[in-house]
């Protein structure tokens, strides 16, 4: 089988492999769509935090291979998507209810990644985070679940309320995935970005004001001037992982609101803050990581409820000889995803 693997930044290497073998629990899919992530597009520029060289992709859809021993839940030919972490289910925050921070978090991607044309997926992700495909849901739209259970963690944390005013910052794929879902909370959402085509499937998803950060001065102020009496919005979410853009949102949330920082940035990087604004004007400044099993659960429903379609976040498609073109482009932001199709 082909599969890409990551050595350096910037090379990236189709290899053959053997096609996995399942062990007791374990599914192998022969995947059919893996899409690209900005995820993807920072370990292919910078790196990660695992030793190369290292399997990459973590967003796919297929068909059951093989299944090992004691699978009962999946059988050969089965249509499935799978979550590409688990937690352990024993640790000191798993019982806090905490799973996203869980200590033994597995990641199954980096060691069988969904840039490949077999992938074998762990006995616990098999238990809890692998679904069956119904009839109707392409494999495009299956191969969502992850970064929108990202998305659907994230909002549930955050205290929205009907005609509440959110800022998203940055309309990448998890940016537009916060667009929708705020919406749907039913949340007046503005969304900034640099990007016109970006800012324009904001507004498709339901962002009724939109700022092209290119043609303001400050960020912050053209996004209070759209509040009444300018006086902020009630919850801030950073969508783009720059220390920059988390200080932009905490300059553009209202006193007693609320910032939810998702983009992830480098390591030891710092972010300097008026410490008046979480004392006198007490503001909550929020991080997140992940998801946790119930929010991939409830990302899969409301991608049987096309809450959000793969047609507004899947443009192109290649073979995984070009994977390097897909993740390219979508680091150019012409698109919001690309799709590997084997």
């Amino acid at each position: 089988m082909k599969r890409i693997r990551f050595y350096k930044p910037g090379d990236i290497r189709v290899e053959e492999a053997e096609i996995p073998v399942p062990g007791p629990g374990e599914v192998v899919v022969q995947n059919k769509v893996a899409l690209t992530c900005g995820t993807d597009v920072k370990i292919y520029k910078r790196g990660y935090r695992f030793e190369p060289p290292f399997d990459m992709g973590h967003e796919a859809a297929g068909i059951v291979y093989a299944v090992g021993e004691g699978v009962k839940k999946f059988k050969r030919g089965d249509r499935v998507v799978a979550h590409n972490s688990a937690p352990c289910n024993r640790c000191y925050y798993c019982k806090k209810g905490q799973h996203s921070m869980c200590s033994e978090l597995l990641f199954a991607n980096y060691e069988s990644g969904a840039f490949a044309e077999y992938q074998k997926i762990p006995a616990p992700i098999v238990e809890q985070n692998m679904f069956r495909i119904p009839d109707g849901m392409s494999f495009k739209q299956a191969a969502l679940m992850e970064p929108f259970a990202c998305a659907v963690y994230g909002t549930s944390l955050m205290p929205i309320e009907l005609g509440d005013t959110v800022c998203v910052n940055g309309c990448g794929p998890i940016g537009l995935m916060f667009v929708r879902l705020c919406y749907l909370r039913g949340a007046r959402v503005i969304a900034c970005d640099m990007s016109e085509f970006r800012l324009g499937v904001a507004r498709k998803l339901g962002a009724c004001h939109t700022v092209n950060i290119n043609s303001v001065s400050d960020q912050a102020a053209a996004v209070r001037e759209l509040t009444e009496d300018s006086r902020g919005v009630d919850v801030a979410i950073e969508a783009v992982g720059l220390p920059e853009v988390w200080s932009i949102a905490f300059n553009m949330v209202r006193p007693g609101g609320v910032v939810l920082c998702f983009g992830g940035t480098k390591k030891g990087l710092e972010v300097p803050i008026d410490t008046t604004k979480l004392h006198y004007e007490q503001i909550t400044i929020r991080g997140v990581f992940h998801t946790t099993p119930l929010h991939v659960n409830a990302a899969f429903e409301l991608l049987k409820m096309n809450a959000i379609s793969a047609e507004d976040f899947v443009q192109n498609e290649y073979r995984i000889e070009d994977a390097e073109k897909a993740l390219l482009e979508h680091a150019g932001g012409t698109v919001i995803k690309n799709a590997i199709i084997y």
